[in-house]
């Protein structure tokens, strides 16, 4: 099954600098350090850096609770390294990290979500997150905008997201807010990530960018 909007579409617009300075933020939403949060939020997912990242966050100190999510994407491209084809993203993710020395009882999960949002939706069933000020969101570099507007539409108010992001590798180079303009893959990658946020804006999946703000 393909996605309702291509991963890397073919007609990406000629951008100036100030469209893609805006569109860094939009996509890959701020660049800030990371801070010990109350929490992290672990977006499902096949690469490597879910879990490292995880782990990371874990021996960093940021946080000793975690949330886990993923079932089995019918969309998602897995990622070269994955041998899991039938397995649950987060049972990979959460053995990952137990096997690093994150303790079972740290760690909360959810299994059956198949998209960003129903990670979000599904992990509200496993965690109450008024219990929480902030979340440290491990996920794609160039997919953390979309993500975390996702966890703004449907979390409280009161949650303040910090992005954790890792580079994700495609055919080239790592995708990251400072090169992407500088390969047509990083730029499609990017323009596509736009796209969703504008669409699954429109369907209320997500805290969206309104009509008179956005670039087309």
């Amino acid at each position: 099954m393909k996605p309702l909007i291509s991963k890397e579409p073919e007609n990406v617009p000629e951008l100036t600098t100030a469209q893609i300075d805006w569109l860094t933020d939009i996509v890959f939403y701020y660049d800030g350090k990371p801070e010990p949060c109350d929490a992290v939020f672990v977006f499902g997912g096949t690469h490597p850096g879910h879990w490292e990242k995880t782990i990371e966050a874990y021996r960093s100190g940021l946080s000793s609770l975690f949330i886990v999510t993923g079932g089995v994407s019918p969309t998602g491209k897995k990622h070269a390294g994955w041998k899991e084809r039938t397995t649950p993203e987060s049972h990979v993710i959460r053995r990952k990290i137990l096997e690093a020395g994150v303790p079972e009882e740290c760690i909360l999960y959810e299994d059956s979500s198949k998209n960003s949002m129903e990670n979000v939706l599904y992990a509200l069933e496993v965690f109450d997150f008024t219990k929480v000020k902030s979340l440290l969101v491990v996920t794609k570099e160039h997919v953390a905008g979309r993500q975390i507007r996702t966890l703004q539409k449907h979390l409280p108010e009161t949650v303040r997201f910090v992005p954790y992001g890792f580079s994700a590798v495609y055919s080239g180079g790592g995708i990251t807010r400072d090169n992407w303009h500088l390969t047509h893959e990083g730029r499609s990658r990017v323009w596509g990530e736009y796209l969703r946020i504008c669409k699954y804006g429109d369907a209320g999946h997500l805290r969206g960018i309104p009509v008179e703000e956005r670039m087309l």
